[in-house]
């Protein structure tokens, strides 16, 4: 039996939220669209690659493809969950209100999970585009994953108008760095690239699938990486001006731009370079140019991109963060906010846990891990539309998913299938996540669940659903 939730004895008072207050009205749809594109951005310019290793170019295309789909399904039904119930919790809210505290729970622990570990994968790819740079004569690795969570996370504690700004200016110069790979490409380009890899004795092996029909499978945690993390919009939700009409606008945008810049990057870049060197690649855009100053343009905006996913997802884990903690799902300390109305320990806790995982140097692990946090999270949002269809059809919802619960089922067919092939890529990243994922629960069956905030807006949501179910 699910205890209910029972309130800390300062939430008696205005006091408990009063300390636990974000800035709202700071976001319009476009800069909600452009922490969409920041959040993704560094996959466009590294990480899907290593998918060529798994799939050939036709096994990653077609991985891309299908993942893609079941992200702008996703995302439109995020965009009605968004405008309906539009707070920080994001996913979390929708899966509580839908599935119950444990449910809610779990989904926001998922998500949690992918934007804490996902800036530590990215860190360990900025350190070595530092090093391979040469900049300020950096060796070590280590302090450039010290100096990227200290500054960034130092931007964020100055408030979400600042720093939503910077990101956007930073998402910009990725973009026109992705932009001016692509001119250069051009003349590069030969279709014979693409599949220059050895077909395999695999079933269905061809020289489009060199390694079979599997390597479709095998490749979607790579699909996954030209879009992960765009689903983290509605988390700015309490921040946004008119969540209702802007978080769908945004987060459609967001994904529009991301699925055109997917395919471009995935054709260009493969064909420019070769589908074999290319899958080997810890700068997939630079090995696709000839030497020369566009490539090191390019190579200094592949830096740019990785900061700007960075910078981004580090605010998607903060709002998670205090979601949480503000409900007491997690230490009711954590989402305490300053005088810029910033989520302080919700910032600085969740680097600190990043900042070690990157000192393993273990990036492709640290990737695959975000990705199986990410697909579990998306199963459960996506059961949450659902849910939410069927047992609240009279919800207010300013915008409606094209197709209903048609569409959402598509995403999540294709969520379970993505779950599944993180099992099969890297077993170990996977067990990991599981584990921590443990912990977490188990944290929520033993204390956290006895301790929950009624006036959480969260739990407020739930509230008045079941009192609505009460008088019905």
């Amino acid at each position: 039996m699910t205890a209910e939730p029972t309130a800390p004895p300062e939430t008696g008072t205005s006091d408990y939220l009063a300390k636990r207050q974000l800035r709202g009205g700071t976001a319009g749809w476009t800069l909600l669209a452009g922490l969409g594109v920041a959040a993704v951005i560094s996959g466009d310019y590294a990480g899907w690659n290593f998918g060529l290793a798994e799939g050939g170019f036709g096994g990653l295309l077609i991985a891309t493809v299908l993942m893609g789909i079941m992200y702008a399904a996703m995302v439109f039904g995020l965009a009605e969950l968004g405008s309906a119930l539009p707070t920080a919790g994001g996913g979390y809210t929708f899966a509580r209100r839908a599935l119950g505290p444990w449910g809610g729970y779990a989904t926001g622990v998922a998500v949690l999970l992918e934007y804490a570990i996902a800036p530590a994968a990215i860190a360990t790819f900025i350190g070595g585009y530092v090093e391979s740079l040469g900049l300020f004569g950096i060796t070590d690795g280590w302090w450039v994953y010290l100096a990227v969570y200290a500054i960034f996370i130092g931007i964020h504690l100055m408030g979400v108008g600042e720093a939503l700004k910077v990101m956007m200016a930073i998402a910009a110069v990725a973009v026109v760095g992705l932009v001016l790979f692509l001119v250069g490409a051009i003349p590069n380009f030969d279709a014979a690239n693409l599949t220059d890899i050895v077909p395999t004795d695999a079933a269905g092996a061809s020289d489009w699938l060199p390694f079979g029909l599997l390597g479709i499978w095998a490749a979607f945690p790579f699909g996954i990486w030209f879009f992960l993390a765009v689903e983290c919009v509605p988390l700015a939700a309490e921040e946004a001006k008119d969540p209702a009409r802007s978080m769908p606008k945004g987060i459609v945008a967001a994904m529009a731009v991301l699925a055109t810049l997917a395919i471009l990057m995935l054709v260009f870049t493969t064909g420019a370079g070769g589908a074999q060197l290319i899958s080997e690649s810890a700068n997939p855009p630079v090995d696709g140019l000839q030497p020369g100053t566009l490539q090191t343009v390019v190579n200094y905006m592949g830096l740019v991109g990785l900061v700007a996913s960075f910078f981004s997802i580090v605010y998607a884990y903060s709002r998670q963060t205090f979601a949480l903690s503000r409900a007491g799902y997690l230490p009711k300390s954590l989402s305490v906010t300053n005088n810029r109305k910033a989520p302080v320990l919700a910032l600085i806790v969740p680097g600190i846990v990043g900042f070690l995982l990157t000192l393993t140097g273990q990036g492709a692990t640290l990737l695959n891990m975000a990705v199986f946090g990410a697909a579990v999270s998306y199963v459960l949002m996506m059961a949450s539309h659902i849910v939410l269809r069927r047992r609240e059809p009279d919800l207010e919802r300013p915008y409606r998913t094209p197709g209903g619960t048609a569409t959402t089922w598509v995403a999540l067919v294709l969520a379970v299938l993505a779950v599944l092939a993180t099992f099969l890529v890297d077993p170990l990243a996977a067990g990991l996540t599981l584990v921590a994922f443990g912990l977490f629960m188990a944290y929520f069956a033993f204390y956290s669940r006895h301790h929950l905030v009624a006036s959480a807006p969260e739990e407020e949501f739930a509230a008045l659903a079941a009192a609505a179910d009460d008088v019905r």
